[in-house]
């Protein structure tokens, strides 16, 4: 059930990445970091039913991290890449070619090297306080760093979206911490959830990481953010969960080495996904609807 949920939330997320920046692209550029730009998004119909789709993507998360680990549950999220594909064949009726088959491939043959290999146990529900200052510390602050660079103009516009995707991505890392908390204090009842920190905490990481989300898919094309999106957030969960929550991995110097080898796998599967035209098209569809004047 955890690896039905969390492939479900990835297709979830992946629709509801691809509707969002459809809606992001064309939002007033003096909005990006700015809940103004939520405003503005809000009235469109197209970036609430992405909304829709975010929601339902969390809750098969939430109840993938609750019923399994950051380990495991976060790397699955990777596949919303290979769901985003076959939307963007559907949007420009174009066919899969071998470059991506060989990435879908790669990311498939990755996700399953590094699961296997590394063996990943539940953990621990939650950490202590010191950990938890710890995890936000090296999370806020190279988010602070990456938005502080995205926010110089001599970048490319493919930089920007790069650089606020891999903050987000940061952000999401947390979040999926918080989540992993939050849906075991509900185990002890809606009161004790409400009584603890964590879920308020995730609520303001979770309004923080959509803000740099959609602010990524508004600076760029799409093949510049959710690649970086796709790959920051199961990296960072699984450095929490294994620094913080105890999902232990294996750790000899050959599933240490057969670990890097799937996680390689899967970067560089997604480096070649992201440089696909379907996933490309999904943005310059977008561009091309909107230069004509059609409604989206």
């Amino acid at each position: 059930m955890v690896v039905a949920f969390a492939l479900l939330s990835a297709l979830l997320y992946a629709v509801a990445s691809v509707a969002q920046q459809w809606a992001a692209s064309d939002a007033p550029a003096d909005q990006s970091l700015r809940l103004g730009l939520l405003v503005h998004l809000v009235r469109r119909p197209v970036w609430v039913l992405g909304i829709v789709a975010d929601v339902a993507g969390f809750a098969c998360q939430f109840a993938a991290l609750h019923r399994g680990s950051l380990v495991v549950v976060q790397p699955l999220l990777v596949s919303g890449l290979l769901f985003a594909l076959p939307l963007g064949a559907a949007l420009t009726h174009q066919r899969f070619t071998r470059t991506e088959w060989l990435g879908t491939a790669a990311v498939v043959a990755g996700l399953s090297l590094f699961l296997v290999v590394s063996g990943p146990v539940r953990g621990r529900a939650r950490t202590t306080g010191p950990a938890w200052a710890v995890i936000v510390l090296l999370t806020v602050l190279p988010t602070a760093v990456l938005v502080l660079a995205a926010r110089d103009r001599r970048r490319s516009a493919a930089m920007r979206a790069g650089l606020l995707a891999a903050a987000a991505g940061v952000v999401y890392g947390l979040t999926a911490a918080l989540t992993k908390t939050s849906a075991h204090l509900l185990d002890r009842g809606l009161g004790h959830l409400l009584t603890a920190w964590q879920p308020y905490a995730l609520a303001a990481a979770g309004l923080a990481g959509m803000v740099l989300a959609q602010s990524a898919f508004q600076a760029g094309p799409l093949a510049a953010s959710l690649p970086v999106l796709t790959v920051a957030d199961p990296v960072v969960s699984i450095v929490i969960g294994a620094a913080a929550f105890h999902e232990g991995l294996h750790a000899s110097a050959g599933a240490i080495a057969a670990e890097a080898a799937g996680l390689a796998l899967i970067v560089a599967g997604v480096v070649v996904l992201a440089r696909s035209p379907l996933v490309a098209a999904v943005h310059d569809v977008d561009v091309g609807m909107a230069a004509s004047g059609r409604p989206r």
